[in-house]
Formats: structure tokens, sequence, C-alpha cells
């Protein structure tokens, strides 16, 4: 199945960040009803968000928001928050869905490879920052940490899945986790509302559609160059097994054990000999880069001889995106076209 990278204007639509595999995600997040004073009386009204095991504390709704990535970007965009967004950032990482570009481009943007620097972030004078993991808060390698922020007046949220503690077992039931409490947090609960029931729907569509389907066993993989890696845990892990497809590779792998992906030698993936092959891309030539690469290399494996090569987009991989729900969906048309 091939791809347009991306195009998704919508997740009714049938429907590894460069596996600069980060090891980073916890506790989820969800969010508390304002509180009363100690006196019992009625109170300044606050959000507490519970996010990675900590409280965000909001005594107002945001007004200079800022995505720290694409999908992070793009999610914040759908909840129609263009008007009080201050920045955007890694924006090279990854294009946005071709419905939002438009929209996107008089957003100020902080940084194009990596996260912004915490100066450049500060500088952007945000209330509230979103981030796929906790790798962008990262203080060694200059970006602003979260207990910073916070000295700044600067809520800083990561998606659930991307919490240092959840990194290996996130799922795709994650996203509902962060719709409902940036939702709330953000003072846009009608449309985190609308986007939940969107991608529930999606997600109950493709359940339907592989429930008969006889499971093909599936090994997702990364190709940069000629090296090639596996994933064998984390959202990308739950995204094949939701799409119907059973992984090869797994938790209980001993490759696996601390990390979501590694590196592999073509004799492991040719003696496991998947059905079929689910690989994430950056851009269309990276997409033919990997296909070139998997059928010279596995001209056997009997997912290249059935051609079973399924494509998505890196971006959709990342923790707290939508895009995690959509590719759901293409895994599956691709696993099972038949039944779509």
């Amino acid at each position: 199945m091939t791809r347009s990278l991306p195009s998704r204007p919508g997740l009714a639509g049938t429907a590894l960040a460069s596996v600069g595999l980060l090891a980073l995600t916890a506790c989820g997040s969800g969010v508390s009803e304002p509180e009363e004073d100690g006196e019992g009386s009625a109170g300044a009204e606050r959000t507490v968000v519970e996010n990675c095991g900590r409280e965000i504390e909001l005594s107002a709704a945001p007004e200079a928001i800022v995505g720290l990535s694409p999908s992070q970007t793009e999610l914040l965009l759908r909840l129609g928050l263009r008007d009080r967004m201050a920045g955007q950032a890694q924006t090279a990482t990854a294009p946005l869905p071709e419905d939002l570009r438009a929209e996107a481009e008089d957003i100020p943007v902080l940084s194009e490879d990596a996260p912004p620097t915490r100066e450049v972030l500060l500088e952007a004078g945000p209330d509230f920052v979103a981030a796929p993991t906790a790798y962008e808060f990262t203080a060694e390698q200059g970006f602003a940490s979260v207990e910073q922020l916070e000295q700044a007046g600067v809520a800083a949220y990561i998606a659930t899945g991307g919490c240092a503690d959840r990194r290996m077992t996130g799922t795709v039931d994650d996203l509902f986790t962060d719709l409902e409490a940036l939702g709330q947090a953000l003072g846009v609960e009608e449309a985190a509302a609308g986007l939940t029931e969107e991608a529930r729907a999606t997600l109950e569509d493709v359940d339907e559609r592989v429930a008969d389907q006889e499971p093909l066993t599936v090994a997702q993989v990364y190709v940069e160059g000629s090296t090639l890696s596996a994933i064998g845990a984390g959202i990308e892990y739950d995204i094949i097994r939701r799409a119907g497809g059973e992984n090869v590779f797994g938790p209980q792998d001993a490759a696996f054990a601390d990390f979501f992906a590694a590196q592999i030698n073509p004799e492991t993936l040719a003696e496991r000999d998947p059905q079929a092959l689910v690989f994430a891309v950056n851009s269309p030539e990276h997409e033919e880069a990997t296909r070139d690469y998997l059928t010279r290399t596995f001209p056997e494996l009997d997912a290249v001889r059935n051609d079973r090569l399924v494509s998505i987009s890196a971006s959709d991989v990342y923790p707290g995106t939508l895009g995690n729900v959509d590719a759901v969906a293409e895994v599956a048309e691709g696993l099972y076209p038949e039944a779509f």
C-alpha cells in the first residue's frame, strides 16, 4: 500500500520519527475539577491536569501555546487553537497534512530539525507547550526542562504514550487520554470530544473489518541506508495489534527488554519470515529507498514474494498524535485489502 505523505483531511477517511529512537515515555494524564479553597468556599477556579506522574495547575485557559513537534502542532490546530498558537517546532522532521499547511504558515517556527533551545522557546513567550515525548525537555541537550518551564510560568504537557515510564507500553488508546486532558486544560472540550468520537469510530470500523480475517504475521521495521531496525514494543507495536496483525517481534524478545526498537541483522528478520512488512518513512524518497532495500535484501521473504509491504508515515507513530489512528487503518487496509 502506498500513501502520499501525509494527507489527512480527517480521521474518517479510511483510514519513527526517524528512528532517531528516543528512549523516553508514564503514568497517564487526567483532569480534576476546579477546587475550593481551604475554607470550603468557592476559590479561584483552576484546572489540574495529571501528566507523567505530576500535576499541571492552570488558573486560566492558556493563550500562547507551542507545539514542539508537527504531530502536536497538528493536534492543536485540529482542536481549533490556531489563534492561540505562539510557535511550532521541529518543522523539518515531518510535513503537516496538506489541509493544515496554509493555516500554519504564519505560526512562528522556533526550530526545524531538533527541539528549540531553552532561550528560543522562552523568547516566544508561551504559557503552554505540548510535546510527544520527554526528550523535548532534556536540559542536557540545551532544551528547557519541565522544571525550568514551570519556574518561568509555562505549563509543559507530554503525550501520555511519550512519558518516560510508558514509552515501552504505550497504546493507541493513550491518544484519548491526551484529548480529554488537553480539551479541558485548553478550554476546547467540545472540539476534543469531536476528535475522540471520530477516532473511536475509525478504530471500531477497523475492528469490524478485520474481525474475521486470518491474522497475518507482521514485522515492523525501519531502514536507514543499509541499517535495519525492528520495532518490538510501545505504540508502534500496538498499532500492528490494533490492525489485526501478529507481531513477530515483541516485548518478550530480549532485544526489546529495555527499548522499543533494536538494530537487527537481515538473518534475524529472514528467520521470522513475516507474511507482511510494515515500515515507517519520512518522505516519498525514503519510501522508495526502503522498498528497494527490502526487495533486494529479502527476495525469498514471504512478505516480499506476496508484495505485502505497507508504508506508513513516520510522523504517525509519534505518541499523542491523531496519526496513530490513521496508521492503524492504513496498516489494516494494507494487510487485508479485501476487507476494505
